[in-house]
């Protein structure tokens, strides 16, 4: 069988979020930064495909975007990388499992986040800015993508955030239930593809494209700490519960507990979120 059980992803996913959990401070910051970064690369790729196509294009520009942004997901979970939207996930179902304590749950989210920043910042200024991507032709569509998300009320944008998450959870899940390189980067595509396509908002997607329109002269970083906090807890909540919580809730505490081979529980961290 060329995939792991839902059981048995389960145990897969406590013992990869046992191992973020317990990640040295220099692992997380160095692929927190690159976690950032895909993600910020992926979201710049689907600006740079459809920042010029004609309005006539309507939804169908949107999906053909939707289609290429998930390559940064690709590059994190099959290259190696953290992502503070997949930790979400998969550390908080180690700690529902007691496997980690509270505090390491909090040590991996605080240093993942504030590198996934990092690098969506840098990416933002330098290939955004700087070498002027997401400017030019491309500056009314970074300008109008980066004001539909500050425009969302707070609940508007928390509760996007959790069915963002939600789709970016089960990504991970997948990803981990295939075994093979191809099953992998079909299972991540499908869900990030969704949930580009549908709208929902992405904390570390929102620190690219909302810094990329300051840097170019619009809004402010009020605007993007107004719509960081309702995301970042939205897509807690998507991760954390609407993945993590109910996938333990069904699967340890009303079933054995899966067994899963040992050649994929000594997995190393940096082989992906």
């Amino acid at each position: 069988m060329s995939y792991y059980t839902p059981q048995e992803v389960t145990d897969v996913t406590i013992e990869k979020g046992i191992q973020k959990a317990n990640s040295n401070a220099l692992a997380l910051t160095v692929l927190g930064f690159l976690g950032g970064a895909f993600i910020s690369l992926g979201y710049l790729l689907y600006i740079r495909v459809i920042g010029t196509a004609p309005h006539e294009w309507g939804s169908f520009a949107t999906f053909i975007g939707a289609s290429v942004f998930p390559v940064g997901l690709i590059c994190i979970l099959l290259g190696g990388g953290e992502l503070i939207t997949g930790n979400m996930m998969a550390v908080s179902l180690a700690w529902f499992d007691r496997k980690i304590t509270f505090m390491k749950l909090l040590r991996n989210f605080a240093i993942v986040t504030v590198m996934n920043l990092v690098g969506a910042l840098f990416v933002a200024y330098f290939f955004g800015h700087f070498v002027g991507l997401t400017e030019g032709d491309f500056l009314a569509k970074t300008v109008a993508t980066a004001g539909a998300k500050i425009k969302d009320p707070f609940w508007v944008a928390f509760v996007s955030g959790i069915g963002c998450n939600w789709f970016v959870g089960i990504a991970v899940w997948l990803s981990y239930a295939a075994k093979d390189f191809a099953g992998k980067i079909w299972g991540i595509w499908f869900p990030v593809m969704a949930f580009v396509a549908i709208g929902f908002q992405h904390v570390v997607a929102n620190m690219f494209i909302i810094p990329a329109a300051i840097f170019a002269g619009s809004y402010s970083w009020m605007d993007f700490w107004m719509n960081v906090l309702p995301v970042y807890l939205g897509n807690t909540v998507g991760g954390a519960v609407f993945v993590s919580l109910f996938y333990f809730l069904a699967y340890k505490r009303t079933t054995p507990s899966a067994k899963v081979k040992e050649e994929n529980v000594q997995e190393p961290v940096t082989s992906g979120e």
